[in-house]
């Protein structure tokens, strides 16, 4: 009985270590900090830029689809990120960040439907961003903590994962990719 009472606490104890030290949300900005190519903020979110993506909900399934176009206009450490998306159930949603960068790498971001700033780091190839997220009353309403991390290609894609997490439990995760519109500015 001792030795499956051992084997049971040593099974959850690699759960705990698992679920929190090496999980997607433990990963650090200095993590990245050498990697290239560099991400800058106003070049690399600048002009249009078309996003798809995939929603999946707290059971791991693909709760929906989307594409966004969005563009991104800069005056100085200045920006706006203006995004309009079409989601496969038929919605639509608009939605404008408005981005002001800071010292050391940092930044920080606003919207109608987050609560407070989010704030924002940039190193090497990566952006990371934490922020509390108001979702549409048509789904709850509720309030999520939100984590994104973008990883910039070497062909200019970006890649985007996003968690939203409730009470520290994982209720959604967003997959996407951004790419430059032909011809715009980059």
């Amino acid at each position: 009985m001792k030795l499956l009472t051992v084997a049971l606490l040593v099974i959850v104890a690699a759960m705990v270590v698992k679920t929190y030290l090496l999980s997607f949300r433990f990963q650090s900005p200095q993590d990245y900090a050498d990697t290239g190519p560099q991400f800058v903020l106003n070049k690399h979110l600048s002009g249009e830029i078309l996003s798809e993506g995939i929603i999946y909900g707290p059971n791991g399934k693909m709760a929906n689809s989307f594409v966004a176009k969005m563009v991104g206009e800069w005056d100085g450490d200045t920006g706006t990120l203006s995004e309009e998306f079409t989601y496969s159930n038929g919605t639509t949603q608009s939605r404008k960040w408005y981005l002001t960068l800071g010292p050391d790498n940092t930044f920080t971001a606003t919207a109608d439907d987050l609560v407070g700033a989010a704030q924002g780091t940039i190193s090497g190839s990566t952006v990371q961003l934490h922020y509390q997220i108001v979702l549409p009353e048509s789904a709850g309403g509720h309030v999520l903590k939100a984590t994104d991390w973008m990883y910039l290609t070497a062909d200019g894609a970006i890649m985007n994962k996003s968690e939203m997490r409730k009470f520290g439990l994982k209720v959604a995760e967003l997959v996407a990719t951004m790419r430059p519109v032909q011809g715009t500015t980059q």
